[in-house]
């Protein structure tokens, strides 16, 4: 682990989903025009909600949603600017490939925005489909056999 990097799950009961909400609006959505107060979060009170932590501060996030027995969606990941390229997105990944596992998932899916794909392929997610626009940008499906 990076020094003074902690990872956790938290809930949306927890104070530190403020935190997550507030990570998730600044950079996923502000910078399309967007905000994340106008997005469906009912899935946010099912998903598991996995964040990195430097200083006891959110630092990055991502949840995991529950497709069926053996497949888990990775959905809503962010990392703040000033963190990103310091391993801690492939930290938070395989935190939750391992929570994935533990929970007996056999299949890791996400759609990745376009200019993810190169990270998500670093960590030996495949691609699949075609290209398709989400948000206002173009995605990819992507996909990863874990625990095997």
């Amino acid at each position: 682990m990076k020094e003074g990097i902690s990872t956790c799950i938290v809930a949306v009961t927890d104070p530190e989903y403020k935190e997550v909400f507030k990570l998730r609006d600044e950079v996923l959505r502000k910078p399309l025009g967007q905000s994340l107060h106008n997005d469906d979060l009912s899935r946010d009170f099912t998903d598991a909600i996995l964040v990195a932590k430097y200083d006891n501060k959110v630092i990055a996030c991502l949840m995991l949603h529950h497709i069926n027995n053996s497949d888990v969606q990775l959905r809503q990941m962010a990392v703040y600017d000033h963190w990103q390229g310091k391993g801690i997105g492939k930290l938070l990944v395989r935190f939750a490939e391992e929570y994935a596992i533990s929970n007996g998932y056999k299949k890791v899916i996400l759609h990745a925005r376009k200019v993810a794909v190169g990270f998500y392929a670093g960590m030996g997610y495949l691609q699949y489909g075609n290209e398709f626009v989400e948000v206002g940008i173009p995605h990819l499906l992507m996909e990863k056999m874990i625990g095997i």
